[in-house]
């Protein structure tokens, strides 16, 4: 995978873990009791964030060793993006407006959390795809170089 897709991968990666920590201020406002809202929801819009936050930064850090075409690089690159931004996007969303988002129809802002989640799950399912192949074909090109100079 190409380093300037990796280093956006961990730009938006931060961002959405910075995201995700912000949405932990609300949070904790609700489980003490002062602001109104429903702590499960912002407990999710909290771990949303970080959680996917972290995953762009893991499959960042592994990306060297994925062996994938430029266009499949680029690929990732923008299904993480999606994933990330759209979950932690869709789960402040529907705690600020005490929606699920479980289906389409009834207030807008169900249907716009619906529709992120949905676009969050298609965009994981491509970038773990994508992880699988590029790890199946693997390569050892990105390996530190204590262990090249071991070898030589």
């Amino acid at each position: 995978m190409d380093h300037a897709l990796r280093k956006r991968i961990v730009f938006h990666g931060a961002v959405v873990v910075l995201l995700g920590m912000l949405a932990g201020f609300p949070y904790a406002f609700v489980v003490t009791g002062q602001l109104q809202g429903e702590e499960r929801a912002w407990r999710m819009a909290h771990l949303e964030g970080v959680l996917n936050g972290l995953l762009m930064l893991a499959i960042a850090g592994i990306g060297g060793r994925l062996a994938l075409s430029a266009r499949q690089g680029t690929i990732l690159a923008w299904a993480l993006v999606v994933t990330g931004y759209g979950n932690v996007v869709a789960a402040v969303i529907a705690a600020t407006f005490a929606v699920r988002g479980l289906a389409p129809g009834g207030s807008f802002s169900n249907t716009v959390v619906y529709t992120l989640f949905m676009a969050a799950i298609a965009g994981v399912l491509v970038a773990l795809g994508l992880v699988a192949f590029g790890a199946r074909r693997g390569t050892d090109v990105a390996q530190p170089p204590i262990e090249r100079r071991m070898r030589a």
